[in-house]
């Protein structure tokens, strides 16, 4: 039962995936390969023309343009050729493929330059960008590439492979995006995309020569074996090569990923206030450091308590190291627009602007306690006048006394009391309840003073009127 199983299921998948009987003979597949790897005449020319159609694609930011130049583009051709020249070791072939496609890349890269130097748009957009990063998953890009590739060649019903694998693996679209870099003098720009291009190019390539392998193309028949032992070395060798600079920028890439969404989380978590919200955030690296860059609109927090209370939860996120700038203020409209040193002394103005606001505040507030202290008296000398005839002058004040031997301070509420008849004790006792309850205070002192200083030109006493 089981053998019958393991039977059928084979069966199964021999007659959906064998490749037998789409396959091409090995000569008609090699012509057609071998005719695209010819850089001549027209080829040269529809290779520039798609040049400059990709370069205005990524001037102008359109995928749709830059799609239509990698259909035109003829640069499939060398490659896949290099590929075959490796797998039947046709070592002629090997050189011409790779005398082709350097003279294929070198046109195309001054043709790029040549147009974003006379171009008066100069700034890289995202379809720029996108090609100067390569990763792990170009390399895998270009292999799949390549093995469509390989295997809509060398079968019967080829539809639209080639095409789409110029689509895919997007040949001319780094090479333009190298010409920028050359021309705007910005090499990160060149080296990246050039790469990009080399991976693509050795992995379609790689592809191939895996491919005329598994299709059991015949090699020369008067080869030197050990000079094509040699060969796939270097093959394997400038592969694996190839390879290890974008495993290096695949993690990069992940780590900032996780970065990122580790900063996004702590935003989203932890900057959560009641009449304060977050307008932007930014999470960056810059020399090695981790930043994240917060927006905040409302009501002004507490900078310091601020920074510290919410730097106390990075752990809690994997942030460990992250440095915060918090931005509060008008410094959240202002600090885009401005170069970096004119932000610095803007935001130094608006930090002295708000620190003298405050003191202005206070000292308006300690104004209008003044103010108030010295009409105290005014107001209760209708009902001083009825309930206690002995006051001639009062005034209320709040004081300072400085412990001499204790070198203490503490905070006293006094009377300055004048009269023109003594009290009795009871009537002293009751006129201090009186000014407690009138006055809601929780203690006051009662300093008796006489008329001559209470009516002291200058003095801070005012005279009570009626």
């Amino acid at each position: 039962m089981n053998n019958n199983f393991a039977t059928r299921l084979s069966n199964f998948f021999i007659n959906y995936f064998t490749l037998t009987q789409d396959l091409v003979p090995q000569a008609e597949a090699e012509q057609s390969i071998r005719e695209g790897v010819s850089f001549r005449g027209t080829n040269i020319l529809i290779l520039i023309v798609a040049v400059l159609i990709a370069s205005l694609g990524l001037n102008t930011n359109s995928t749709a343009v830059i799609i239509g130049a990698m259909l035109i583009s003829p640069l499939m051709g060398p490659i896949i050729g290099l590929g075959l020249g490796v797998g039947v070791h046709d070592f002629e072939l090997i050189k011409r493929c790779l005398r082709n496609l350097c003279m294929a890349a070198g046109f195309s890269v001054l043709a790029s330059t040549l147009y974003f130097l006379i171009s008066p748009v100069n700034e890289g957009h995202s379809e720029l960008l996108a090609r100067t990063s390569p990763t792990i998953y170009d390399v895998l890009i270009g292999f799949f590439g390549g093995a469509a590739g390989i295997i809509g060649l060398g079968s019967k019903n080829k539809g639209n492979v080639i095409p789409g694998v110029a689509i895919a693996t997007a040949l001319m679209p780094p090479l333009c995006t190298a010409g920028y870099g050359l021309a705007t003098w910005q090499l990160n720009y060149f080296f990246g995309a050039f790469y990009l291009f080399v991976i693509n190019s050795i992995y379609i390539a790689f592809a191939t020569f895996i491919g005329v392998k598994l299709f059991k193309y015949k090699g020369e028949s008067a080869v030197d074996n050990s000079r094509a032992n040699r060969v796939r070395k270097i093959v394997y060798c400038v592969a694996v090569l190839t390879m290890l600079p974008s495993i290096w920028l695949t993690y990069r890439m992940l780590q900032d990923n996780k970065f990122q969404v580790n900063a996004n989380a702590f935003v989203a978590r932890e900057c959560v206030f009641p009449a304060t919200q977050v307008l932007s955030r930014e999470a960056y690296i810059q020399n090695g450091q981790k930043y994240i860059r917060i927006a905040l609109m409302g009501k002004i927090l507490p900078a310091d308590s601020l920074n510290a209370a919410l730097s106390s939860r990075l752990d809690f996120f994997n942030l460990k190291g992250t440095k915060l700038i918090i931005v509060q203020g008008d410094a959240v409209n202002t600090g885009s627009a401005m170069t970096s040193s004119a932000s610095d002394i803007y935001q130094l103005a608006q930090a002295t602007i708000t620190r003298q606001q405050t003191e202005i505040d206070s000292l308006r507030q300690l104004l209008n306690s003044e103010n108030s202290a010295r009409a105290i008296g005014l107001r209760i000398s209708p009902e001083l006048k009825v309930l206690f005839p002995q006051v001639k002058d009062i005034a209320i004040a709040s004081t300072v006394f400085a412990g001499v031997e204790s070198e203490r301070l503490d905070t006293a509420n006094v009377a300055l009391v004048s009269y023109s008849a003594k009290m009795t004790a009871a009537q002293s006792a009751k006129f201090k309840d009186y000014l407690k309850a009138r006055l809601g205070l929780p203690a006051i002192n009662i300093v008796e003073v006489s008329p001559t200083v209470a009516r002291t030109p200058g003095s801070t006493l005012q005279k009570a009127t009626p």
